[in-house]
C-alpha cells in the first residue's frame, strides 16, 4: 500500500459542489459553514471506504458477521390443551366455537 507522500496531492472523493447539489437535490437548504462541513466529513468517510475497498480481497467470502450464529429452538412436542368448550366457559360471548365481542367496523370496511 503507497504512504499519503506517494500517491501525489491528495483529490477529494467529493467535492462542495457535489455536495451543494446533492443538498438541492435533497431540498435541504445548508449554509456555506455546512456545505464545507459536510463536505470534509463525506470525502473522510469515501476515502475510508476506498481503503477498504482496496484491502478487500477477492478469495475473502462475504460475511454478514465475524461470529458464527446458530438459532437455537427447541423441538416442538404436542402437549395436551384446551378444549374449544374449555376455552370459551369464560367467555362473555361466544358463537360458533369463537369468542363474540363486539363490532368496530362497519358492513362496508
Amino acid at each position: 500500500m503507497l504512504e499519503p507522500a506517494e500517491r501525489g496531492p491528495a483529490v477529494p472523493a467529493i467535492s462542495r459542489d457535489e455536495v451543494a447539489h446533492l443538498a438541492r437535490l435533497s431540498r435541504l437548504a445548508l449554509t456555506d459553514d455546512e456545505l464545507d462541513l459536510y463536505a470534509g466529513q463525506l470525502d473522510s468517510i469515501l476515502t475510508y471506504v476506498a481503503q477498504i475497498s482496496e484491502v478487500a480481497a477477492a478469495d475473502v467470502p462475504a460475511t454478514a458477521s465475524p461470529n458464527p450464529a446458530t438459532n437455537v429452538t427447541r423441538p416442538d412436542v404436542e402437549q395436551p390443551c384446551l378444549t374449544p368448550e374449555q376455552a370459551l366457559s369464560g367467555a362473555p360471548a361466544a358463537e360458533d366455537q369463537r369468542f363474540l365481542v363486539p363490532q368496530i367496523l362497519g358492513e362496508g370496511a
